[in-house]
């Protein structure tokens, strides 16, 4: 087949110009057929429709797959080790770089939460996260910080428990989210601001369905804690690490109410909490000229942080470098790993990530 812009009229042959272009008749020495250069153009033009489709099919199918992805975005990324190398510097013989997004999608936090032991934890980490922390995360990340969050407020909604604590970390992400909305477009958070918009918003519900928990009183005729000696109760009432559940305790009987005034109550909650030299720069006295421990207490939580107390951890292998939940194997060559681990608070977690 002769290339475009060649001549195609050869020497004895008839050629004919017609509006689909140029017919070559028979040839009066050796009578082959006509040949019609118009049939040529149609294959080509068959051609070039054949691959516009095949490319168009490509591009549809790779689209397929990317809405599949995003619409089951509430999946965590799971990974077979539940545990992550961390190291600050890299050299030749190792790459240790690791960043906290990375730690967080890797460390499954989607099965703590279900632990009693490492709900708090959890809850802490997320409240950390939402505060300073969210920008850092990578956008699959983000995904996964948003639907822990669901799956948290799901289990609180069925078991009517830690309701004040949820209610604050999703006022805290709110208040951040409201900041970093308004500085969409310039690399602050991953993804169409409609999409955040839609998050706050199912944020706004989460708070109004924890807020509209009515919680029953269990049809129980058996002993309950008012009928529990008053050294008992006083005793149970001494273990609440938190004085808004001494205070929240106190409203539910009169007679529970003067046992949450009790001042060896709040004395032992601050000392708990803060240092000596804390509480002696924070001294209220009452009118009776003693030492109000309860007003010192509230004073106190509101210029130091409290003191935090978690049933299990994450733990940082010092020889091997490696981060995992307590309990968790992990490749260590340490002839005694457990003695090589430390427990981290949630904010030694982040710390860890800030190079």
């Amino acid at each position: 087949m002769p290339f475009l812009g060649q001549d195609w009229r050869s020497p004895g042959q008839s050629w004919v110009k017609t509006a689909d272009g140029w017919k070559r008749f028979l040839d009066e020495k050796s009578g082959s057929f006509v040949s019609d250069l118009s049939s040529y153009c149609s294959k080509e033009v068959y051609n070039k429709e054949n691959l516009f489709n095949s490319l168009n099919y490509d591009v549809a199918a790779k689209k397929r797959k990317k809405d599949i992805l995003n619409s089951k975005t509430k999946t965590q990324y799971f990974h077979q080790e539940k545990w992550i190398y961390v190291h600050k510097g890299s050299t030749k013989e190792r790459h240790g770089y690791c960043t906290l997004g990375e730690a967080f999608n890797r460390l499954d936090f989607s099965t703590a939460i279900l632990d009693s032991r490492r709900f708090n934890y959890v809850v802490r980490l997320l409240e950390l996260i939402a505060k300073s922390q969210l920008t850092s995360l990578s956008g699959i990340a983000q995904k996964n910080f948003m639907n822990i969050l669901e799956k948290v407020v799901l289990k609180v909604l069925e078991d009517q428990q830690n309701i004040r604590l949820i209610r604050e970390l999703l006022q805290t992400l709110y208040t951040s989210l409201c900041t970093l909305v308004q500085r969409v477009g310039k690399s602050v958070l991953v993804g169409n601001i409609n999409m955040w918009v839609y998050r706050m918003e199912t944020i706004l519900h989460w708070q109004q369905q924890l807020s509209s928990i009515q919680i029953t009183r269990p049809a129980f005729k058996g002993l309950t804690f008012t009928d529990l000696p008053v050294c008992l109760q006083l005793n149970i009432m001494q273990r609440l690490s938190d004085g808004r559940d001494l205070v929240s305790l106190g409203q539910a009987a009169p007679d529970l109410h003067v046992l949450s005034e009790d001042r060896l109550l709040w004395k032992r909650l601050c000392q708990y909490h803060f240092s000596e030299r804390q509480i002696r720069k924070r001294l209220i006295l009452s009118d009776k000229g003693q030492l109000d421990w309860k007003k010192m207490y509230f004073k106190l939580i509101r210029c130091y942080p409290r003191r935090e107390q978690y049933g299990d951890t994450l733990q940082l292998c010092k020889h091997c470098h490696i981060l995992s939940w307590k309990g968790t194997d992990h490749p260590c060559t340490a002839n005694n790993p457990e003695s090589c681990s430390v427990s981290l608070s949630p904010q030694d977690f982040i710390n860890l990530f800030k190079f």
